[in-house]
This record gives C-alpha cells, structure tokens and sequence, in this order.
C-alpha cells in the first residue's frame, strides 16, 4: 500500500498545476494529493485492507468448502448412480433368467402336454377299440344266440311235426331222468 501512496503522489506532476506553484494549499492538484494520501494513510491506519483481506480469505474458505461439499456431494452422487447401474444390471440378468427359465419351463409343459395328449390318444383308441371288440363279441353272441334260439325253434317244429305222442313223452321222461342224474 505504501508504494501505492508513493507512485500516486510521484504522479501527479505540477504541470497539471491550474498554476503558480504546486505545493501550496490554493492549487487544487496538491490539495487533492494530500487529501488521497490522509485518506489512504487512514485506511493503513485502521487496517481496512487486511480487514478486507480477512473477509476475501473468508469468502474464499467459503467458496471452498462449498466447492469441497460440492464435490463430496458429486462423488457421492456417482456413487449412487453406480450403485443404481449395477442394481439395474442385475435386475435386467435376473429378468434374464427369469425369461429364459419361463421359456424352458413353457417348452418342457408342451413336451409334457404332448406326451399327455398322446398318452390320452391312446387311450382312447385302446378303449375304443375295447368297445368295438365288445360291441362285436356281443353281437356274434346275439346272433349265435338267434342263431341257436331259431335251431332249436326249427328242430322242435319239425320234431313236433314227425313225433308221435309216445315219442314225446319218452324224450321228455329221459330229459328229466339226466337232469335227476346229473343234479344228484
């Protein structure tokens, strides 16, 4: 500050003078002069310019500490975007996973489900066939049994129609003799 004072007052040259001399106390120039210098020395005198300073550092500690919390608060946010990343990553593996385990579990069920309708189809065809073979057995049977039921209807109207009476009843004494026989 003093060599401030110095070269301002070295400046001010008594050519600039509104005239007559410079170091008199009418010339403006050298009023203005002592008047800076009194009020520079003033400033020194109550220590503005290290209050001033004081408040600058202040303010730059501020500064820095916001820069400082600033950057902590950066570093924290990235942390947490990593964080987020990797959560996000392992969701979309796990979704992955999730997809490809529903894809083989949908594929093994429509083997499954082919296996089982096949397995049904068969069945049903054995049981069809059962029925069929059934159903013709029975109806063999129903026509043997017609068949047989018309023979013996036939044989007793012809028997009827060339038996005598005595015949008769001796067939019938013999029947009921076998049927004796047989249940004793």
């Amino acid at each position: 500050m003093k060599k401030l004072a110095i070269l301002l007052s070295l400046t001010a040259s008594p050519a600039l003078a509104a005239g007559g001399p410079f170091f008199t106390l009418r010339n403006t120039d050298f009023v203005v002069t002592i008047s800076f210098l009194v009020f520079v020395g003033v400033l020194v005198y109550f220590k503005v310019p290290t209050l001033i300073g004081g408040l600058l550092d202040k303010r730059a500690a501020g500064i820095k500490s916001d820069l400082d919390e600033a950057r902590a608060l950066h570093d924290e946010a990235r942390t947490i975007l990593a964080s987020y990343e990797r959560k996000q990553k392992e969701v979309q593996e796990q979704a992955g996973r999730i997809v490809e385990t529903a894809k083989r579990e949908a594929m093994a069920a429509a083997e499954q489900a082919k296996a089982d309708l096949k397995a049904s189809i068969a069945r049903r065809l054995a049981a069809a066939e059962d029925q069929i073979a059934s159903a013709e057995a029975a109806a063999v049977r129903e026509v043997r049994d017609s068949a047989v039921n018309i023979a013996v209807a036939a044989a007793g109207d012809l028997i009827k129609s060339r038996m005598t009476a005595a015949e008769k009843n001796s067939l019938i004494e013999n029947a009921i003799g076998e049927v004796e026989a047989k249940l004793h």
